[in-house]
């Protein structure tokens, strides 16, 4: 798998597969960012400088004081929507198998405004957003 790949939907909406946040760029601005990276606030900092549309993480087994999970709080603060995939659905680091296999764990309040609910697997849930969402 290629570290960063796009995918443009029906909708409308860009889907940017990066194995890591990292990579993250303006072009993501509005957009969905499918991330192979933990859910930490290391992480969600990447994502609150060019505010997508969505960001998914993987949960990283949750962690001690729930650190694999702590930037999807950092990112309500900031208006952004953030899930993470359980670990055990998809492998940490590899966007693509985030996109093809992960299912929703954990979602902040602007995820579950826009429709996103733990159970549902990711590329399902965001084949049905629309740009209003936004």
């Amino acid at each position: 798998m290629r570290a960063f790949q796009t995918i443009s939907l029906p909708s409308g909406i860009r889907v940017f597969l990066m194995d890591s946040i990292s990579y993250i760029t303006d072009e993501a601005r509005e957009q969905v960012v499918v991330s192979g990276s933990h859910g930490g606030s290391a992480a969600a900092r990447y994502a609150i400088e060019v505010k997508p549309l969505l960001v998914v993480f993987n949960d990283a087994g949750v962690g001690k004081d729930r650190a694999g999970i702590a930037g999807l709080v950092m990112l309500q603060e900031w208006g952004v929507a953030a899930v993470a995939v359980a670990h055990t659905s998809a492998r940490i680091g590899d966007a693509q198998d985030t996109w093809e296999h992960g299912v929703i764990a954990h979602v902040n309040a602007r995820a579950a405004e826009i429709g996103l609910r733990p159970g549902i697997r990711v590329q399902n849930a965001i084949m049905k957003l629309r740009p209003t969402c936004k």
